[in-house]
């Protein structure tokens, strides 16, 4: 009997260090993919020179933006990445030269995407690399962030005045659930200067968040704009979504990687619970494809979610994918599967990097402007970047990785 049971126990250990092996095999693959696809990348980019690879147009080529956009930080932010994974020089050495190029944002108040472009960034520039340099630009950068905040709405403020996307509505003071994900930065200035009064903003920022942006349900609102005199809701609407009272695949990507963020920062089981009811109505709402990579919003086209107007919602219910909100997702779990013991989560996880990395969604080689994956979806209602691949979902499909592999090597 004794025999039996070691010889069992002898079989679950082969096969668990069999399936081990191979899924670091599977990430080096990817990893090795990308480094080749990316030194593509910087051969058509050459230098900095204030502008950074975003997505390609209709023709296939390259889309440059400047550092201004809220995306300049995603490129930087892989490379070191790289550099992470390979141990190799090289990549720290280009990582280092994207990174220090957006230094001039450290002082940037424009809007509030100031955590993706420098977080991204020089948080793992600091984390990979600390000094003394990149620790001062990142508290500046936060400093500057903190500027959007106010007390009476409780919030940090995402765009300026702006039009819904139909041109019919103004927001004075909209906030978007994207505006969770640049809290991260405040957690980390915080930390290393000792000052409590990052830390509030981004607590305030997260509660007022769970308060106006999240249904009884667990799915998002995008967009909430607010009565900056009383502190009250406007309204709750939709920027890159189809309706108003849908959800926005990657704005509920979002929610779910920073409640995640939220709870590692704070230890408030609050936001654990939230980062968990968001996945789950993420996984179980039967509009979610079987490969778990979403429809770039999860009601569109459906009876009862209406975009406002008519003229462009026989584009808009086209059944396109968003990669970006799978790979955010994918990679938000590997950490709240840790967080919560919670096995579904972690297979989930493993399967979505694995369904990303298919040749369904994963490039070919010397294609798609040089981009890792395929099929993602800027904004549709705005008529932009639509079926394309795009820098962030690069980002977070190698953070993926990263975060997959950290833990097979525990």
């Amino acid at each position: 009997m004794r025999s039996t049971i070691f010889l069992l126990i002898f079989i679950c250990l082969i096969t668990f260090s069999s399936c081990k092996n191979k899924e670091k095999i599977f990430i080096n693959g990817n990893v090795q993919f990308a480094v080749q696809q990316t030194d593509l990348m910087l051969k058509q980019t050459g230098n900095p020179q204030g502008k950074y690879p975003r997505t390609i147009n209709k023709e296939g080529i390259l889309v440059f933006t400047s550092m201004y956009d809220w995306t300049p930080g995603f490129f930087p932010g892989t490379l070191w990445y790289l550099y992470e994974l390979t141990g190799e020089d090289h990549w720290k050495a280009e990582a280092v030269k994207w990174t220090e190029s957006l230094e001039p944002l450290k002082t940037f108040t424009g809007h509030h995407d100031l955590g993706f472009m420098m977080y991204c960034s020089y948080g793992n520039a600091y984390r990979l690399d600390p000094n003394e340099k990149y620790k001062e630009i990142l508290v500046e950068s936060a400093n500057s962030l903190s500027t959007r905040f106010n007390p009476v709405t409780r919030t940090i403020k995402s765009w300026n005045y702006r039009k819904a996307w139909n041109d019919t509505i103004e927001w004075f003071y909209p906030v978007i659930i994207d505006n969770m994900m640049n809290l991260e930065m405040l957690f980390f200035a915080s930390k290393v200067t000792g000052d409590k009064k990052y830390y509030d903003i981004a607590v305030s920022h997260a509660n007022t968040t769970i308060k106006n942006h999240l249904r009884s349900d667990y799915s998002s609102y995008h967009v909430v704009d607010y009565d900056t005199i009383s502190g009250t809701v406007k309204c709750q609407a939709t920027c890159q979504g189809y309706s108003d009272n849908s959800t926005w695949a990657r704005g509920q990507a979002w929610g779910i990687y920073g409640f995640t963020m939220m709870f590692r920062e704070t230890g408030d089981s609050v936001y654990l619970n939230v980062a968990k009811k968001m996945t789950d109505w993420y996984l179980k709402t039967p509009n979610l494809p079987a490969d778990k990579v979403p429809y770039w919003d999860f009601n569109a086209g459906q009876a009862g979610y209406e975009p406002e107007g008519t003229s462009k919602a026989k584009m808009i219910t086209e059944k396109y994918r968003d990669a970006s909100a799978a790979a955010v997702v994918a990679s938000a779990l590997f950490e709240l599967g840790e967080f919560t013991k919670n096995e579904v989560y972690l297979k989930t996880a493993v399967d979505m990097v694995h369904t990303l990395s298919s040749p369904a969604y994963r490039a070919i080689l010397g294609q798609s402007g040089n981009f890792i994956l395929m099929h993602s979806v800027g904004s549709i209602p705005h008529g932009a970047e639509i079926d394309v691949p795009l820098v962030y979902a690069d980002y977070y499909f190698i953070e993926a990785l990263v975060r997959y592999k950290r833990m097979l090597d525990k």
